[in-house]
């Protein structure tokens, strides 16, 4: 819940559905998923329509969107989301009708709605309360869903929560975070569960990313697959821990996994390590399995990955994951926050205020300059091997893209001037696209040119990258 997320997840594809199954996309096809993290409905829905959809996104990634609890003397923290009190469809983030008018508006952008679905435990409050949509409530007692003491693990330990990752029993039967551990075993349980899924995707929601996962049996999280009235596609939050009962390979029969062992290592790498490495990146679960991200909600604000404070080595992280032939890519974009607890911009009763870009507070990282064109690079040379690698030995690295694109990367604090790279990229004038993009066959960046050869002269500023690739050629 407050450690990593990871998915699973549908598309458009027409194919027969396996409960679990990620559905792949076809070479070229979009997959880049964004992750709008504190956003409201209303203004998730019209960046669909102005940035999302025109940019290539494949799908965004909501916050969870059932009641929740409400903590006005914490200042109403980003975490309460998660701790769920009903499955109305009534958020600090907006109403059931907001929700599937969002719905609507980013199908009619061509972008996919995954929500964040809160199904393995309720709240975290130990006493009782008022949720979001003024259900009341009491910790085990949910009069609205209705879920009672007995819908509900007690598993011996103190204070009934998992005292030892090492035990599965414990993952799978104890409190994570305080919250309300639902017996997924159940039949009840799981029907009530699937009810929710089920009354989203007839909103038209797409896919669920699947919060707390590791905390839930595999063979309960198949049930509760099984019962969803359509396919969905899936990714699972399932962290890893090598001293630990439980490891994200169990759940890739139910769906797509976020590995943190990706986010990690890349970001390390960025930090203060050397991008030459990045040669044989990789991470331990199937690429066809795996959602990858340079930072998510938890991650940024534990400051256990790079995050937009970052800045210059942030953009040229989500800029190597773009071009980099490994998982399905998941941007984050969030806001402005100075301590853990610190919520998205909102009104005095904790709701969620409509973001505004460039306002100071929403940083809107899925349209920075270097990450959000790179969706297109990263469409337009799906399906295409890694050629043509050079690097320095240090922080400078050089890749193509078969014959579709190449980028380059310099990562040291001084400029690479004057240097020659060989590519396979036809030749012709490009528009680098981590500075511009190709507006009437213009571009409103600095554009190169490739030789007959395949040859590129040029400097690369420090801290700074380019892009190339043949969506972006601009006549002569």
């Amino acid at each position: 819940m407050f450690r990593v997320c990871v998915f699973a997840l549908v598309t458009a594809v027409t194919t027969t559905w396996v409960p679990g199954e990620a559905v792949a996309e076809e070479p070229g096809g979009r997959d880049v998923i964004a992750q709008m993290f504190g956003w409201n409905w209303r203004s998730i829905g019209r960046e669909c329509q102005t940035t999302l959809g025109p940019l290539g996104y494949s799908a965004v990634q909501t916050s969870p969107p059932e009641e929740h609890s409400v903590w006005p003397e914490k200042g109403f923290p980003w975490w309460q989301g998660y701790s769920a009190v009903s499955y109305k469809l009534e958020s600090r983030f907006g109403t059931r009708d907001e929700l599937a008018a969002m719905v609507r508006s980013c199908h009619e952008s061509g972008v996919q709605v995954y929500i964040d679905a809160v199904i393995n435990n309720m709240s975290a409050l130990e006493g009782c309360g008022v949720g979001s949509g003024l259900t009341p409530y009491c910790h085990e007692l949910y009069p609205a869903v209705p879920y009672t003491e007995r819908d509900f693990h007690h598993c011996g330990t103190p204070g009934n929560t998992v005292a030892n990752l090492a035990d599965r029993y414990q993952v799978f039967n104890c409190q994570s975070f305080n919250g309300a551990d639902l017996a997924t075993g159940d039949d009840s349980v799981r029907d009530r569960i699937a009810g929710y899924l089920n009354d989203l995707l007839s909103l038209g929601v797409d896919g669920f990313r699947v919060d707390s996962a590791k905390y839930i049996a595999p063979e309960d999280l198949a049930a509760i697959e099984q019962r969803l009235t359509r396919p969905a596609y899936v990714y699972q939050e399932v962290i890893y821990g090598w001293q630990e009962a439980v490891q994200p390979e169990e759940y890739l029969a139910t769906g797509a996994v976020m590995d943190l062992r990706y986010a990690g290592t890349l970001s390390a790498i960025f930090r203060q390590g050397r991008l030459a490495g990045l040669r044989t990146f990789s991470s331990a679960l199937p690429s066809d399995k795996s959602v990858v991200f340079v930072a998510n909600h938890d991650t940024e604000h534990q400051g256990t990955t790079l995050t937009y404070a970052d800045r210059d080595r942030y953009t040229l992280a989500n800029a190597f994951m773009l071009a980099w032939p490994y998982g399905r890519p998941k941007v984050l974009s969030g806001y402005a926050f100075s301590s853990y607890d610190e919520a998205p911009p909102s009104d005095p009763l904790g709701r969620a205020t409509d973001a505004h870009c460039g306002d100071g507070h929403w940083q809107c990282e899925h349209a920075w300059p270097g990450i959000g064109p790179m969706v297109a690079f990263h469409q337009q040379v799906q399906g295409q091997p890694v050629v043509d690698w050079s690097d320095n030995g240090g922080n400078r690295i050089a890749f193509g893209r078969g014959a579709e694109g190449y980028l380059i990367l310099n990562g040291e604090d001084f400029p690479a001037t004057d240097t020659t790279y060989q590519t396979s990229l036809p030749a012709g004038r490009y528009c680098d696209v981590m500075h511009g993009t190709v507006q009437s066959d213009t571009c409103t960046g600095p554009t190169y040119q490739i030789d007959n050869a395949g040859l590129l002269h040029t400097d690369v500023a420090p801290q700074s990258g380019l892009a190339l690739h043949t969506g972006a050629v601009i006549p002569d």
